[in-house]
């Protein structure tokens, strides 16, 4: 797959990691749909990328608003070769805080954004690439879902975080194996700890805490490394059914 012809939509593509494979496949020539939820954010993105970019308000939780989503993609670019995943929450909590239990509520909110937010884009977006032309390799299109090293490493606090991403990686070779009779490869990046503005609002001497903690490069990742990661997945036709670790051979501790 060609990254300057892509036609990609991209959730959380308003800032952070999501924003910078929006940029990435712009630079490359290709189009983007950003479907984010943040209306104010979303719109300054994509005026800022330009005429190939196009903002849909999108709660990635609400089966409705992704399939609409899609289906603004599809009708505003002419199909959908490319989606990539980037919306998620944190919902750090103790199972067992100060306060009593976690509430069951916390806990499905952080699985119904990080999990099946990827599943309902991964899900939607394969049933409109089902009608592209295939490529000369047989390929119709390319799906990439954000897990994150907490799936392998979760930290205290972060049973529910962990969990969703935990899913994330366990739904990448079963969807590859249903999608491959249509030429539909899906993979997912697992990232380290990443500039994201998240991580960027912090006090400086903890994001240098945080950076010095990766053993090489000893420093915190950049989101345009992850979307060179996701430009990667998409040129290359043997990348798929797997989860990439993006971590610098970081490996969490307890807390």
């Amino acid at each position: 797959m060609i990254l300057e012809s892509a036609k990609a939509i991209i959730s959380g593509g308003a800032s952070g990691l999501g924003h910078a494979v929006a940029e990435f496949v712009i630079n490359a020539g290709g189009q983007v749909v950003i479907a984010d939820i943040n209306e104010e954010h979303g719109e300054a993105a994509a005026a800022a990328l330009g005429e190939r970019a196009r903002f849909v308000r999108t709660d990635v939780s609400d089966e409705a608003a992704v399939e609409q989503a899609v289906a603004q993609a599809v009708e505003t670019m002419g199909g959908v070769t490319l989606a990539v995943s980037c919306a998620g929450i944190i919902g750090a909590a103790m199972a067992l805080g100060k306060k009593g239990p976690m509430p069951a509520a916390k806990f499905l909110q952080v699985l119904q954004v990080n999990l099946l937010g990827s599943f309902l884009l991964s899900r939607c977006s394969a049933h409109a690439m089902r009608d592209n032309p295939e490529s000369p390799n047989g390929e119709r299109g390319v799906i990439v879902n954000t897990a994150s090293v907490a799936a392998y490493e979760g930290q205290i606090g972060q049973a529910a975080y962990s969990a969703s991403k935990g899913g994330v990686v366990g739904m990448t070779l079963p969807l590859a194996r249903e999608f491959a009779r249509y030429g539909i490869r899906v993979m997912a990046i697992a990232p380290g700890i990443f500039r994201t503005p998240m991580v960027a609002s912090l006090p400086e001497a903890v994001q240098e805490s945080l950076g010095a903690q990766i053993p090489f490069p000893s420093r915190l990742g950049k989101p345009e490394e992850y979307a060179h990661m996701v430009a990667s997945i998409y040129g290359n036709p043997m990348l798929n059914g797997t989860t990439i670790r993006l971590d610098g051979a970081i490996r969490m501790q307890p807390k």
